[in-house]
């Protein structure tokens, strides 16, 4: 098992709009050498909102990547460098849901898919609801879902609920 991986060179394959895919070609520590490509991904924050019956918000959206409609909690990317992952969660609760946090609880940090992209994810708690408003970015089309926390479980163990970030905070919490 390599205890390290050292960058012999790097080749940038694609670049858009959110991600780039480069090509790194690595030496681990016990001399082999082998190339790993990598998405650069936005790191980001997602949320769980429960409110105060202990019932938990999840946006309902369609997934051009899934050709579909997934049940989530909601989440986005900061609004610029100098946004905090805890102001950013804030506002993208009330974005995406009409609420605001009362009190936000930050949680870990998860690698959505460490094999491949480096994106991270910062978790959050979002209690102590108050009405807020909701602003949908143009190419967001949301539906809010407030359910028992219970149900949303159950959710995920019935695959309703197969967004990984959604899956782990859910369980986490």
């Amino acid at each position: 098992m390599p205890e390290s991986q050292v960058t012999i060179s790097s080749r940038l394959g694609y670049e858009g709009h959110r991600i780039k895919v480069r090509s790194d070609h690595v030496r681990m520590s016990n001399g082999a050498e082998s190339t790993v490509d990598v998405i650069e991904g936005p790191d980001a924050v997602t949320i769980v909102a429960i409110d105060d019956e202990q019932n938990v918000l999840l946006v309902r959206q369609y997934r051009y990547a899934s050709d579909g409609y997934l049940y989530e909690v909601p989440d986005g990317l900061p609004a610029g460098p100098e946004e905090s992952w805890e102001d950013c969660a804030r506002r993208e609760l009330e974005e995406e849901t009409g609420m605001r946090a009362g009190r936000l609880i930050p949680l870990t940090y998860i690698y959505t898919t460490p094999g491949f992209t480096d994106e991270t994810i910062h978790l959050f708690v979002a209690t102590d609801l108050e009405v807020g408003e909701a602003v949908h970015d143009h190419d967001e089309f949301l539906e809010v879902i407030r359910i028992p926390f219970s149900e949303a479980i159950e959710m995920v163990k019935d695959g309703r609920v197969v967004d990984c970030k959604s899956v782990a905070i859910l369980l986490y919490v």
